[in-house]
């Protein structure tokens, strides 16, 4: 009896750790037919990525960010598939509902809309941000990890400023 409860909480952990947001997996299964829809998924050691392309991480706390990244799973909907905001609402909406917390917001004008979820406290577990433009443009960017939370945040102001 004591295997089955070990085995079952290891199942239980593994399916946690991979778990990802409804809300973001559901606008994912929407549009992943569509031939205009983008999808990139990333796993493992993302500083050997960022250093294959050339990514400037020299900041320490950028870097730190990118070494805590287990997996990263970037998409962006098809040319003016949410011209009037349903999608980039829903998905925030749906954020809120699941307890990710609002970490940054920014806006230029018109042009966009920067919003930075996390969940989870003092060890940020996931990291959601979406990218929103007045043209219909959606651009979705979620990260798995083990992520401190001051890390996060000198990183979001490194990124204001840049």
């Amino acid at each position: 009896m004591k295997k089955l409860l070990v085995t079952l909480a290891l199942i239980g952990a593994v399916m946690a750790v991979q778990a990802q947001s409804k809300s973001v997996k559901a606008l994912y299964e929407k549009y992943k037919e569509n031939d205009d829809f983008f999808h990139l998924e990333l796993g493992g050691n993302f500083m050997n990525f960022a250093e294959g392309f050339k990514i400037d991480l020299n900041e320490d706390d950028m870097a730190a960010v990118a070494k805590s990244i287990e997996k990263l799973n970037f998409f962006t909907l098809p040319d003016h598939a949410d011209a009037a905001g349903v999608e980039f609402k829903s998905l925030r909406k749906g954020l809120e509902k699941e307890r990710y917390d609002l970490l940054m917001e920014a806006s230029e004008g018109k042009s966009g809309t920067v919003m930075v979820y996390s969940k989870g406290g003092n060890k940020i577990s996931d990291l959601v941000v979406l990218v929103g433009g007045d043209d219909g443009d959606l651009m979705v960017v979620e990260m798995k990890g083990a992520f401190d939370q001051e890390m996060v945040a000198k990183a979001t102001n490194y990124s204001k400023m840049n």
